[in-house]
């Protein structure tokens, strides 16, 4: 087994998207987790390349948001889609990083990743509220590559 299927245990990937379907019940923005073994690029420009992949630039008010994580690289980056980028303020994203890295260097990946999911759909309530009718866009597994 290559580490990024032991990178979370079964428990630890449903903790993980349970943080994100709670995150998404704040915001009608839309979280994916996606793990890759490794990148041989920066982990932002391989964010960007994953985002696209997934289609996640596909959401109606282009509010998708990424958390990309190169395993044996330990290389890490969050991605929010042009909506995102339009409404917030700059360095929106670093209270949410600090979170997940202060987390991973302690090796608690999963409390990293579920905390800053939960903190990125308390600070993404501000700018895109859920709505009554919100449809779940996108799908709230972790993706693997």
């Amino acid at each position: 087994m290559s580490k990024v299927e032991d990178f979370l245990t079964s428990a630890q990937e449903q903790e993980i998207i349970e943080a994100i379907r709670s995150a998404e019940q704040n915001t009608s923005g839309e979280i994916r987790v996606h793990l890759e073994k490794t990148t041989d690029k920066e982990p932002l420009e391989r964010a960007k390349e994953v985002f696209y992949y997934l289609k996640m630039d596909a959401t109606k008010q282009q509010n998708g948001v990424l958390f990309y994580v190169a395993v044996d690289d330990k290389k890490f980056s969050i991605l929010g889609d042009k909506g995102i980028d339009t409404a917030v303020p700059n360095h929106f994203w670093d209270s949410v990083r600090d979170t997940v890295i202060n987390q991973f260097k302690k090796g608690n990946y999963a409390q990293g990743l579920k905390q800053g999911i939960l903190e990125t759909g308390l600070k993404l309530k501000h700018y895109f509220p859920y709505q009554e009718n919100d449809k779940n866009e996108l799908p709230d597994s972790i993706s693997l590559s």
